[in-house]
């Protein structure tokens, strides 16, 4: 079904285990739909791996947001190594800077860390505000700085890395949730409010946001993607849509996913054809699928081996054409959907 309508209105971490040549031939679906899945067993149960992001050295980094530590993944061997951050640390989130060190979302503690890997220590920037107390989702902007969502804190926040220093602007509703980010060709940054039928722009000079209505009152976007165009994509968790919002006309267009109001569609990821990948997670196993933002149809999909439980957040390598995710049945995963020649 599609609609179209005009738009409304320091410590020191000590790393504590390695685990050789862990395969992910356990968890593995043959081509489907030329979606290829595979995934890794993390050795430490039940703490929820997510949200992995690729390093320069292809080394894959993820968060054990309940076993509150950072780790990596050789895809090649299949080691692991984990970096503990203490008790209730809660990781939320991370992504890895161009120089190999990775920052995170103290989710728990009100703060985002950035981890040494070579020596193990971590430097924290503590959030200036104490309503800021858990970051969320963080994101690169082009000048190497970070934006990020406070999702209870209901704020939007500007890190310069070198100075430390912290800006925060305010959702216009209590309960907006700041959510999912992403960063436009334009280099604007764009948001989702997982409280609300809104989305936002963050004006990151002035630190404020500019909040605007999606047409159905009862919509909930999660995540989000943009594609090369600028237009804003984001799925609606709670009716089971791919919506998408046009900033040059002002015009928002939908389509209702495969699996419809069951789909409680989560992590998105884009590849460099702009294709806008989604996982339906109210459906098990949790379902890849594919929506061709040219043709506006949707493609392909496939199951998660290990059924996923909720696949909350995705990373997109353009170097490979892999997409990687963290699964809450405690695995890693990658999906092949555009291979390079020799991946």
């Amino acid at each position: 079904m599609k609609t179209l309508l005009a738009f409304l209105s320091a410590a020191l971490l000590i790393p504590l285990f390695t685990v050789p040549a862990a395969s992910a031939q356990d968890h593995q679906t043959p081509f489907s739909s030329q979606v290829n899945i595979a995934e890794w067993d993390v050795p430490w149960e039940r703490t929820r791996p997510r949200d992995p992001f690729v390093a320069p050295d292809g080394l894959v980094w993820f968060c054990g947001q309940v076993g509150g530590y950072l780790a990596s993944l050789n895809p090649e061997t299949g080691e692991m190594k984990q970096y503990d951050l203490g008790e209730g640390a809660g990781p939320h989130n991370l992504i890895v800077a161009p120089d190999g060190m990775v920052w995170y979302a103290g989710n728990r503690r009100a703060h985002i860390g950035m981890l040494n890997p070579a020596t193990g220590e971590v430097t924290k920037y503590d959030m200036p505000d104490p309503a800021a107390r858990d970051p969320h989702t963080l994101v690169w902007l082009p000048d190497g700085n970070i934006a990020f969502t406070v999702q209870g804190g209901n704020m939007v926040g500007h890190l310069d890395v070198k100075s430390g220093k912290v800006r925060l602007a305010k959702a216009e509703k209590d309960g907006s949730r700041p959510y999912g980010i992403k960063v436009a060709p334009d280099g604007e940054v764009w948001v989702v409010l997982f409280g609300t039928n809104r989305l936002a722009h963050f004006d990151k000079r002035q630190a404020v946001l500019h909040e605007f209505e999606l047409p159905r009152a009862e919509a909930r976007p999660r995540r989000m993607e943009i594609t090369s165009d600028g237009r804003i994509w984001y799925g609606d968790y709670a009716g089971g849509y791919l919506g998408v919002f046009d900033p040059k006309t002002s015009e928002f267009t939908e389509w209702q996913l495969p699996s419809a109001g069951r789909s409680r569609v989560y992590g998105m990821a884009k590849d460099d054809t702009d294709t806008i990948w989604m996982v339906e997670t109210g459906v098990e196993p949790n379902r890849f699928v594919g929506f061709d933002t040219k043709t506006e149809s949707f493609t392909r999909a496939a199951d998660v081996p290990s059924g996923g439980g909720t696949i909350r957040h995705m990373y997109y390598d353009a170097s490979t054409g892999y997409i990687w995710f963290g699964a809450d049945t405690n695995t890693i995963g990658r999906a092949i959907v555009t291979p390079r020649q020799g991946s």
